[in-house]
């Protein structure tokens, strides 16, 4: 396929902050060795373990980081394609957008930020940055995967521009000009939109898997109330149980062709013709129509009230973030008490002291904190589920 004019290009890359020598690993582009190099990260492979919307579930069905972030990226490859778009760009963005998340989601998110409050504060789309460019250390010469500008700019701007960035991705920032006031690529707004996609749609299934919703509560929001009809009509001699997974997937799909649409609508309103145009156009490409965005907004107010502020959710959230600030408070007052080649490292002076245990604690999986409090803090009940 042709890719579109405003289709980002590998042979038209930045580069890389890390000049590499040219040697003869498989006929792959920039873009394709950056997805690579995510796909084949520590990182990366943590998300298996890691919340994506029940902490350290027990079920085997239930979706983690790892395959939330799977699911992303095939939404976001069916519209990148579907407008010309460079796929393997979207995808890298697309795996290695949640690769910031700490142990528990954003309980544990806002565990760090509260224990960080007076050292700059940690979130999570900064440390995605920091972890890739810094962290993650697979070669001899250089810290971080040394990922393409395209792909560091599309990770730290892919929710649109950033006036007041946190430390970390100021950090990033100085190391790599990021152009923080601009907007993205069109491949980084599609990865934006995949993701809201995906999570709006997969954690119904979840929600109703863990019997924390039920098919009659759904059914109050109109958006799902009129698929559901569609579905009903489709296979009317259908048990209903059969045909929620089919629910899911009409609603990813009425998704994905609103933002084909509009975002083609755009385009074409903003008289896009190069990739340097997506930039200047001052204004989000690949979106949802305006009906689609109120119909989308009420389904998240809904998931919101009936599924993650439900009193189980709430229960272990609440559990999780004792067990991050325990963490952070033990590993503070003791860091020899961090594994090896990491209390090694630790500096003496804050805020990179406290900073250093925040990227040691958010690398951590979810079971892996646990056994960790246990260890160097004590027991702990946790709620059912965890």
């Amino acid at each position: 396929m042709t890719p579109a004019p405003w289709a980002s290009h590998p042979d038209a890359s930045r580069g890389r902050l890390h000049g590499e020598r040219v040697e003869t690993r498989g006929p792959r582009d920039a873009f394709q060795r950056d997805r690579d190099r995510i796909i084949h990260s520590i990182s990366f492979r943590r998300l298996r373990h890691k919340t994506q919307v029940f902490l350290s579930p027990d079920g085997d069905h239930f979706r983690v980081r790892l395959t939330h972030s799977l699911e992303v990226a095939q939404i976001g490859r069916t519209i990148a394609r579907a407008l010309g778009l460079n796929e393997d760009l979207t995808e890298a963005l697309c795996l290695a957008h949640d690769i910031g998340h700490p142990p528990f989601g954003h309980a544990g998110e806002d565990a760090l930020q509260a224990a960080m409050a007076g050292e700059g504060g940690f979130d999570h789309n900064g440390h995605t940055l920091r972890t890739l460019m810094v962290i993650e250390q697979p070669y001899p010469l250089w810290d971080g995967l040394n990922l393409t500008w395209e792909t560091l700019e599309g990770l730290a701007k892919h929710n649109g521009p950033v006036g007041d960035p946190g430390w970390a991705l100021a950090a990033a920032d100085a190391m790599v000009p990021l152009e923080l006031s601009t907007h993205a690529s069109l491949e980084a707004q599609v990865a934006a939109i995949a993701d809201d996609i995906a999570y709006d749609n997969h954690d119904i299934d979840d929600g109703l898997r863990a019997g924390l919703l039920t098919l009659d509560q759904l059914l109050d929001v109109p958006f799902v109330a009129r698929g559901w009809e569609r579905v009903r009509a489709r296979y009317p001699q259908v048990e209903e149980t059969r045909l929620v997974r089919e629910l899911v997937r009409s609603q990813i799909g009425t998704m994905v062709n609103d933002v084909i649409e509009e975002t083609r609508r755009r385009i074409g309103a903003a008289k896009v013709e190069t990739v340097a145009d997506v930039r200047a156009a001052g204004m989000t490409l690949a979106c949802f129509s305006a009906a689609m965005r109120d119909e989308e907004r009420d389904l998240k107010r809904f998931m919101y009230a009936s599924l993650y502020h439900h009193p189980r959710q709430l229960a272990a959230a609440a559990s999780a973030r004792v067990i991050v600030a325990g963490l952070f408070e033990a590993y503070r007052e003791a860091p020899t008490r961090m594994a090896t080649g990491w209390h090694e490292r630790i500096e003496g002076a804050e805020p990179w002291r406290s900073r250093h245990i925040a990227d040691y604690i958010a690398g951590m999986t979810d079971r892996y904190a646990i056994a960790r409090y246990r260890e160097v803090v004590g027991p702990i009940d946790l709620p059912e589920g965890f």
